[in-house]
């Protein structure tokens, strides 16, 4: 017989509240509501109290657009081996039964606060996005009563992250960059304009490939969610190697912080190297970021076309760079356009 629910409804920045572990219950608030749990399934609040809600056997979400909903389970995945982890969570590589493919198998801790806040965020950024280009795509999620954990199931790509794409071929010719930068804008722009989504840690590492040389987006957990356009964030979080001006600034700063980091993974890929001296400490790389001119490349191989991609995106006023749509207009994009991922003519 399951044990009957609790549900804590709570004001935000109230003190957390715990039941007995005995009892498999424990709940706790977070900025972005609050957290149901049993045996059986937990479900998130989000601030506006859509309930997303993980059972054994899937995950169901209830929005304005009517919700998703994913079957899935524990039993339908044969984990292969460990692949990483990190703060918040460990992924798997794994073997999904029904759809025939490898799929990697992102497993958190839900009843920790700020994890669940990343969760969800992988969770909302992705779970109605099944095809779109450019960004990782999402298989489901289910409960895991026994560990606790939440397992996010995503598409497996097999050819890494583009920094280790750069650590074993040193840089990447500008032909194909122009295709992979073509995908990933295609990403940033639903992320941008139909999420409403600043992903704040654009970086090689959470760029990922497959053998086909297909680019997607992945690690959502920092991104923030504005309510339109227009809004602006002011939090001081993501990668500080790739942090535009304004966010070094503590300056408020929207979509086109993505377009600063952007450009600078770009230039990463052409030469092989950041852009920055990295190795002089945060503070200096800081200082650096917003007093130094623009580390543009140069030379032979480095096109007109490719400088001027580059030196829009890295405009120190973000009101001055285009959007992720205007720069898929951009020649160093359109010249290239005809190819697919990893196929240049």
């Amino acid at each position: 017989m399951p044990l009957p629910k609790l549900q804590l409804q709570l004001p935000v920045n109230e003190s957390q509240q715990s039941v007995n572990e005995s009892q498999q219950l424990r709940a706790s608030i977070n900025f972005n509501g609050s957290l149901r749990t049993n045996q059986d399934e937990v479900t998130v609040l989000t601030r506006s109290y859509n309930p997303y809600n993980f059972t054994t056997e899937g995950f169901t979400s209830k929005g304005s657009n009517g919700g998703q909903h994913y079957k899935i389970s524990e039993k339908d995945i044969w984990i292969i081996r460990r692949q990483g982890s990190g703060a918040s969570s460990t992924v798997f590589k794994g073997f999904h039964f029904r759809e025939n493919r490898f799929v990697a198998v992102k497993k958190i801790n839900v009843l920790d606060r700020e994890t669940r806040h990343q969760m969800l965020n992988d969770v909302k950024a992705l779970c109605d996005a099944r095809a779109v280009p450019g960004l990782i795509a999402f298989a489901g999620a289910f409960h895991m009563p026994d560990s606790g954990q939440i397992a996010i199931v995503l598409e497996y790509m097999d050819g890494g992250s583009l920094q280790d794409v750069l650590e074993k071929v040193g840089s990447i010719p500008e032909d194909i960059l122009s295709l992979i930068t073509a995908r990933i804008l295609v990403g940033l722009t639903y992320l941008h304009r139909q999420k409403h989504m600043v992903h704040r840690d654009i970086k090689p590492g959470n760029i990922l490939v497959n053998s086909d040389g297909d680019p997607k987006i992945t690690d959502f957990g920092i991104s923030a969610f504005i309510d339109s356009t227009l809004a602006v964030c002011n939090t001081f979080l993501g990668t500080v190697t790739y942090m535009s001006p304004e966010r070094i600034n503590n300056e408020q700063y929207s979509f086109s912080a993505d377009i600063w980091s952007l450009g600078l993974v770009l230039i990463e890929c052409a030469t092989g190297k950041y852009p920055y001296d990295a190795s002089v400490g945060p503070l200096q790389l800081m200082i650096q970021v917003l007093n130094d001119d623009l580390p543009l490349p140069e030379g032979p191989n480095v096109s007109p076309q490719f400088k001027d991609f580059l030196a829009q995106c890295l405009r120190k006023n973000p009101y001055e760079r285009p959007t992720a749509e205007q720069l898929l207009q951009h020649p160093f994009i359109t010249k290239h356009a005809s190819a697919p991922p990893g196929r240049p003519h």
